[in-house]
């Protein structure tokens, strides 16, 4: 199912404003497939004079005489000539076409990859004083579009008037993308396809979620079976080690000690394909809440992609068995480990919206969690922790349950005010003890009871 053009209101308006330049720009916009950076240059384009490209994986030569056949449909015998190197094709295009006009080149690294001159020689015209033509340049190589733009020896370096990254979109869009009823059926689809609309799309597809799943990740012929290995291609020359990072860190592997000694290697030598991988948004860091942000030694880390998550949870372990036609008895163990996953994501969601809401009547910080001994050496995990953004001797410590009825959240409060005095790191503070509730079996009129509703709507914010 096609979905409607969702959101992307800032991103459109600031490229928008970067093309309204009598003088022309450079406008680079990257982020990793499916997030639907050729939908939203398209929809810039519609009402501009403009030559659209995307570029392929084949020699220098094809790709110019195709890029002139595009360019012909504007300018009527762009391409009766043949162009041996892009230095004429370039020239003309930027001697002819009217002022004002766009030359969108989309997923621009795979130009380069055959033409490694084509950066020097758009340099070249940009530098134009006034020349009044935009180039508009997207990629899904986050590494290559960044290599291209932001290292300082790259003919392209501090050129660009918009160097816009594209992310997923947030949780608020997924219900009307998918027309779903619940806020906590949206928090569950949430749990698998993350904010990409690609995603969305084909989860449209089919008459609930567990078919999804099956006809798109777990099927061996699924669209998405083999989308791990696609996403990490695009920015990565080997992906054998961070296949391996990620696969050990969705089964539950989150320290570098730990990933390191499944692998056979010194943890040290996890740092950079570690990094790189965070770079790209695929992990995530977490510290204890007070933890000094060195603390390695702390330190776990958490695929941040949901799709990816539940991929190296559910579908990477588990690829012999459907590769044997095992899919029922996959589906039926996926569906007896879906409400701890399911509480893990619910977590993070909660975790991350306390920044966008009001709670006690007041603004809070960022939170985190915190884990350790309590202050009678007994294990401790609290799962929010949020200093107040006008006090910070005033802390919100929160507790997280998939689901409960109103009389069991008044009880889960009052324990939570206990287990927060055991924390060491919130000594002398004043605690504002919230509950985060994914499915309440019932109403209650509790002002720091916070269900699905909440953390969506924080996402507004």
């Amino acid at each position: 199912m096609k979905l409607p053009f969702l959101d992307r209101e800032a991103e459109f308006a600031r490229i928008e404003g970067a093309l309204s330049s009598a003088d022309g720009a450079l406008v680079c916009l990257f982020g990793r497939r499916r997030l639907g950076k050729s939908r939203l240059v398209r929809r810039l384009l519609k009402q501009r004079q403009a030559v659209y490209y995307v570029g392929d994986e084949r020699d220098a030569s094809l790709q110019r005489a195709s890029l002139a056949r595009e360019i012909g449909r504007l300018l009527p015998g762009f391409d009766n000539v043949t162009y041996p190197d892009w230095e004429p094709l370039l020239e003309r295009w930027w001697t002819e076409v009217p002022r004002g006009t766009v030359l969108a080149l989309d997923e621009f690294p795979s130009l380069v990859a055959s033409s490694p001159e084509l950066p020097s020689l758009l340099q070249k015209r940009i530098d134009q004083p006034r020349h009044g033509r935009h180039l508009l340049l997207t990629g899904s190589s986050q590494r290559m579009m960044q290599g291209l733009l932001l290292d300082a020896s790259a003919p392209l370096y501090g050129r660009a008037q918009e160097l816009i990254r594209l992310d997923p979109l947030p949780i608020r869009w997924i219900k009307p993308a998918l027309r779903l009823r619940r806020d906590s059926d949206a928090v569950e689809q949430w749990a698998v396809w993350g904010g990409v609309p690609r995603y969305w799309e084909l989860a449209a597809d089919c008459p609930d979620l567990w078919s999804a799943i099956a006809t798109h990740l777990l099927d061996p012929m699924g669209v998405l079976h083999a989308e791990p290995t696609r996403i990490l291609m695009d920015d990565l020359t080997k992906t054998a080690r961070a296949s391996s990072i990620l696969a050990l860190v969705g089964q539950g592997s989150h320290r570098i000690s730990e990933i390191g000694g499944r692998l056979g290697v010194p943890g040290t030598s996890l740092s950079r394909p570690i990094r790189r991988l965070m770079d790209l948004g695929l992990l995530t860091r977490q510290l204890p809440y007070g933890s000094p942000q060195r603390s390695a030694r702390k330190t776990l880390y958490q695929i941040s992609e949901p799709l990816l998550r539940f991929w190296y949870r559910f579908v990477d372990p588990n690829r012999s068995r459907l590769a044997a036609g095992q899919l029922d008895a996959v589906v039926s163990d996926l569906r007896h480990a879906w409400p701890q996953y399911l509480g893990q994501v619910w977590e993070e969601l909660a975790r991350t919206s306390v920044a966008g809401m009001i709670a006690d009547g007041r603004r809070w910080l960022p939170a985190s969690r915190w884990w350790g001994a309590g202050t009678d050496r007994r294990p401790l995990e609290l799962d929010i922790v949020a200093d107040c953004a006008d006090d910070p001797h005033t802390t919100l410590v929160g507790e997280v349950k998939l689901h409960c009825t109103p009389a069991e959240a008044g009880e889960y409060l009052l324990g939570l005010g206990r287990k927060a005095r055991r924390c060491p790191a919130l000594r002398d503070k004043e605690i504002v003890p919230a509950l985060w509730v994914l499915k309440l079996d019932g109403r209650t009129s509790r002002p720091l009871v916070f269900r699905s509703r909440d953390v969506i709507q924080s996402a507004s914010a």
